[in-house]
């Protein structure tokens, strides 16, 4: 079997998990259940799923706005690119911050290279931890802006079929 090829075990464990673990106790167990396999089979294969790189983790989504964080700010920051990963590693390292990350800049209408995702309770709480990313990056962040979200996107990745005639075998 390649890199890429997946057995029907593993697809059937996407599937089942794709929308997330069961909210349950033992979410392992209940996906074994489902899958007629054992949960210590089904944590193997997600482990080596995860090492392949076919998923690349396992972790909560959390719906900002339904736990009460209505201001939703990508920072984004103009640093130099010899610094960027080091500055990046301190920047998401902040327990505010959800998740940074570099990009390109398209120059000349857009300078940022650094962006940093901040949620907080209203735009002020947001303007505050920015204002602590400002501090740490100092004279390294050349500009800055703040990107307010207007509405929820999608939170989910690649969505595979179910197929009734697969049966969790390989």
């Amino acid at each position: 079997m390649s890199d890429h090829a997946i057995s029907d075990i593993e697809r059937a464990i996407i599937v089942a998990t794709q929308g997330g673990l069961p909210l349950v106790a033992r979410p392992y167990h209940a996906v074994a259940e489902q899958l007629n396999i054992s949960a210590d089979e089904v944590m193997r294969r997600m482990e080596t799923m995860q090492q392949r790189g076919l998923i690349r983790r396992i972790g909560v989504v959390p719906n900002h706005y339904a736990l009460g964080y209505r201001a939703n700010g990508m920072s984004v920051w103009d640093v130099a690119d010899e610094v960027i990963d080091a500055l990046g590693e301190r920047v998401g390292q902040l327990p505010f911050v959800s998740h940074c990350y570099r990009r390109p800049r398209r120059l000349p209408q857009w300078p940022y290279n650094l962006f940093a995702m901040v949620h907080g309770k209203s735009r002020s709480e947001v303007e505050q931890k920015v204002s602590v990313i400002a501090e740490l990056l100092g004279r390294q962040a050349r500009a800055h802006e703040i990107l307010y979200s207007t509405k929820i996107l999608k939170k989910t990745g690649l969505r595979l079929a179910q197929e009734a005639s697969r049966t969790a075998t390989t």
